[in-house]
């Protein structure tokens, strides 16, 4: 039966509601570009700097040995560090329970962020620091989805994590020590953030910083400079690296910047 004058005017709507799709299209893609748009000016705008600057980078010694690029948010997949229980490792070495405030220094996408907003609970919070502020806006929208409401998140410089005094109990820099641009300067600023008893736990791999790594007694020479204090080294599950723990130096006998000397480019750290 041939179409009556009404449905062939109903299909003739439709082939031209159809033939406009793209720029209907367009508008809603535009509309939602906006809607991520606004979200991240949202989230900028809650992440900025915690705490008045320090003191200066150029008041310290640079680095005699190559600093790392910042290549990714992340190292690697979560499901490969869960199976070999990465964060679980770090959390019993250190001792981190529930209650406490845990800085993660280069949170970059939040993998102990995440875990470490669970382990210390409700009573305890988490400080997500990142030089890199679009990797605190990706983050604040993942905790968010999560409904994580434990966790503060810190914009950093790179010679100054830019934290509050005597804020934390414990700080984890995970595979990024290699990145620090300033490690001497960066070191002194972070001891007023840690509280009295505060330990620091640092995960690298035994390689050259230049391949994203930090040989162990290179790092122990760079905190010692500082006055860090190597309190143990621990070995990781699979390719996880080393656990090397300190104790900061006392705020009142923390050396002068003057005074901290650069180690050598030793062999092997490039």
């Amino acid at each position: 039966m041939p179409p009556t004058f009404k449905n062939r005017r109903r299909a003739t709507q439709v082939v031209a509601f159809s033939g406009n799709c793209a720029p209907v299209m367009a508008l809603a893609h535009a509309a939602t570009l906006v809607v991520a748009l606004a979200a991240s000016h949202t989230y900028a705008a809650d992440i900025d700097y915690l705490a008045p600057p320090g003191v200066a980078a150029k008041e310290f010694p640079s680095p005699q040995r190559p600093v790392a690029r910042i290549v990714s948010p992340r190292r690697s997949a979560e499901e490969h560090r869960d199976a070999l229980d990465e964060a679980g490792q770090i959390a019993r070495l250190l001792e981190l329970k529930p209650g406490m405030t845990v800085g993660d220094i280069g949170a970059g996408s939040g993998y102990h962020t995440v875990r470490l907003s669970y382990l210390v609970g409700a009573a305890g919070s988490v400080v997500a620091q990142d030089v890199r502020r679009d990797y605190l806006i990706e983050l604040a929208r993942r905790t968010e989805l999560l409904k994580l409401t434990n966790v503060k998140f810190a914009l950093g410089d790179p010679h100054d994590p830019r934290l509050p005094a005597a804020s934390l109990d414990a700080a984890i820099l995970v595979h990024m020590y290699h990145e620090i641009a300033e490690p001497y300067a960066f070191l002194y600023n972070l001891t007023p953030a840690l509280k009295p008893g505060a330990r620091v736990g640092i995960v690298d791999l035994e390689l050259p910083t230049s391949k994203h790594g930090t040989p162990i007694e290179l790092l122990r020479c760079e905190l010692t400079a500082v006055g860090y204090r190597a309190i143990a080294t621990y070995k990781l599950a699979g390719d996880g690296g080393y656990l090397a723990i300190f104790s900061p130096p006392e705020v009142a006998d923390r050396k002068s910047p003057w005074d901290i000397v650069a180690c050598g480019d030793r062999p092997g750290t490039r």
